[in-house]
């Protein structure tokens, strides 16, 4: 039978009379949602990090270009998948969702896809793989309902590799080889990706330099590969154009240059970029009810920037009924001082603790199967005493109220990072005495997805593993036991809002009687009289003791206060002696969370 094409004017007054059909009826969790404050204090969240593409496929209908098991490509993961699988982390006791980049992406690049979201290609549009604007609303608001939080990652340094250098001059992208290796040294030079040049990337010919090289913008619909949006970031004016950094100690390479990749740097400095990013990023939280932003590297922006952009979202979002919305940002660096830098007066809440993942999670719990490689728990207290230097000690105008030097966000492992089983080399009772050392430190905890799971993944993109392949499964020893940690820690004010003083701390690693001891309290604060004495042992290979000889562990719980391991399903008990010191011997890999009789 022939089929006849229906007029256009008969479909609408189709979609009129019947408001079924088609997309034009938007579900109420869909709609624009009022902006309203879900936060009462952050320092009682748990932080769970996911990446969107691997967490949990909902919707087969935006399952294009995907490539199951190949981990650099798009997996299908979605919007839906994560609002249809939130019982699962709610059973975690993970309080909120902080997920990767919304934005339109770049395709792929170099047969790797952008599945991560961090070669933006358009801020004003969602990422059709993961849904659309009503699907994203929808989560948010599925979350809200449950009392969940989410904040969404965000890149301000850079767009994604949306235009070259057109260094020979000819009008398209080139990768030329030169030299033979014998008489002149052989040189590769890629237009997409050139190295870092102080003057700007060079153009040359056959008779020398020309210049600063051309840039053009890529013209490839069929991979997104097209200007940038919105506004002056889709012109050259918006951009440093220095080529790839280099050397990453120099402050303005570092600044200025391209993120290795091809990822384009963004010129933050200028005030119309600044407006920008603010209004585009702002705008994802108005149109979301979102409750804040991790901020991806931050080190690679000037401080100014972070003064006006803190500033210009706080201010918009308060105007509008949404306060506490926190901003922490991702500085990749072991430097704890830089780190603080980020912190100080006008700039973010908080940022992601990478001194205390090399110094403690590292040297400390990953390398708890190596004697010749750990450290002792001494370089933790050391580690802490220098944030209450090197961070702000005051809280940021109209941001969370609470300084950043007590919230610092701590974690074991993430995307940029080999999964801490991958380090341990499977040890996993080091894994879960890391928990225990994440769950109750000061600070705001957060959990990268799967490892609840035991995932073990290596370096990108092998530690993105997909998480439905695990069935959800809430019966795992690792998933119980963070579990039975986030219960004791919403339970305790202390562990949550109280301020923090080192009890025992040591630099023995062998088999010395305090080898591995790490103690501390938890008290005072905004805790009110909640009280807690976390007791971690290290070592991996003997039971170890709050004692040195003659000296043992003195606290400031009163003499014959009953202490009882909140961590142990017998609840055993422990007195403080009458000189107000407790010796409490822990075995290998294993940790005490005590707190009073009263109070368990």
């Amino acid at each position: 039978m022939k089929k006849h094409a229906i007029p256009a004017l008969v479909l609408a007054a189709l979609a009129a009379a019947a408001p079924g059909v088609g997309c034009v009826s938007i579900p109420v969790e869909g709609k624009q949602p009022a902006l309203a404050t879900h936060v009462q204090d952050w320092r009682d969240e748990v932080i769970y990090q996911v990446l969107v593409d691997r967490y949990a496929n909902g919707n087969v209908n935006n399952d294009y270009k995907v490539q199951p098991g190949a981990l650099a490509r798009y997996q299908g993961g979605d919007w839906q998948g994560m609002k249809d699988h939130l019982d699962y982390a709610q059973a975690l006791g993970v309080t909120t969702l902080w997920i990767s980049p919304v934005v339109k992406n770049v395709e792929t690049d170099a047969d790797v896809d952008a599945y991560h979201g961090y070669w933006a290609q358009d801020l004003t549009e969602t990422n059709p793989h993961f849904g659309d604007l009503a699907d994203l609303r929808a989560l948010v608001a599925a979350a809200h309902e449950r009392n969940m939080k989410v904040v969404l990652d965000i890149v301000t340094n850079h767009m994604g590799q949306v235009f070259f250098y057109d260094v020979n001059m000819n009008g398209k992208a080139d990768i030329y080889i030169g030299g033979t290796g014998s008489t002149s040294p052989v040189t590769r030079i890629s237009e997409f990706d050139p190295d870092y040049d102080p003057r700007g990337v060079q153009s040359f010919t056959s008779l020398g330099e020309a210049g600063r090289a051309p840039i053009i913008f890529i013209q490839d619909p069929s991979i997104n590969r097209v200007p940038p949006k919105p506004g002056i970031l889709g012109t050259a004016a918006g951009y440093h154009g220095f080529g790839r950094i280099l050397n990453y100690d120099v402050e303005k390479q570092r600044l200025l240059g391209d993120f290795p990749g091809g990822l384009k740097d963004v010129a933050t400095e200028i005030p119309e970029v600044r407006a920008t990013m603010i209004d585009a990023y702002t705008r994802w939280a108005e149109l979301t009810d979102l409750d804040g932003f991790r901020i991806d590297t931050v080190k690679h922006v000037e401080y100014e920037f972070w003064k006006e952009f803190a500033a210009g979202v706080r201010t918009r979002l308060a105007r509008q009924g949404k306060k506490n919305f926190l901003m922490f940002g991702e500085a990749f660096d072991g430097n704890d001082k830089l780190l603080g830098s980020y912190t100080q007066k006008g700039m973010l809440d908080s940022v992601f603790y990478f001194s205390q993942h090399f110094q403690a999670i590292r040297d400390v719990f990953v390398y708890a199967h190596d004697p010749k490689q750990q450290k002792g728990t001494d370089q933790i207290a050391k580690l802490w005493a220098e944030r209450e230097v090197n961070w702000s000690k005051e809280p940021q105008d109209l941001g969370v109220g609470v300084a950043p030097s007590k919230l610092p966000i701590n974690f074991l492992d993430n995307h940029d990072v080999a999964r801490f089983l991958f380090n341990a080399e499977g040890d996993v009772d080091a894994l879960r005495n890391a928990l225990v050392f994440l769950m109750t430190a000061q600070g705001i905890p957060c959990l990268y997805y799967g490892t609840e799971q035991d995932f073990r993944g290596g370096n990108d993109p092998a530690n993105r593993e997909v998480l439905w392949d695990t069935g959800f499964d809430t019966r795992k020893d690792t998933f119980t036991h963070f579990a039975k940690l986030a219960r004791i820690r919403q339970k305790s004010a202390a562990l949550r809002r109280g301020d923090v003083s080192v009890r025992w701390s040591s630099g023995h690693t062998q088999a010395e009687e305090d080898a591995g001891i790490f103690a501390f309290e938890r008290a005072g604060g905004d805790a009110g009289d909640s009280y807690a004495l976390v007791v971690i042992n290290s070592n991996a290979k003997k039971a170890s003791t709050t004692s040195d000889g003659s000296k043992v562990m003195q606290v400031t719980a009163k003499p014959g206060t009953v202490l009882v391991d909140v961590l142990d399903p017998a609840l055993s008990t422990r007195a403080v002696d009458a000189g107000g010191t407790l010796r409490v011997t822990v075995p290998a890999q294993r940790a005490m969370i005590l707190v009073p009789e009263s109070q368990k």
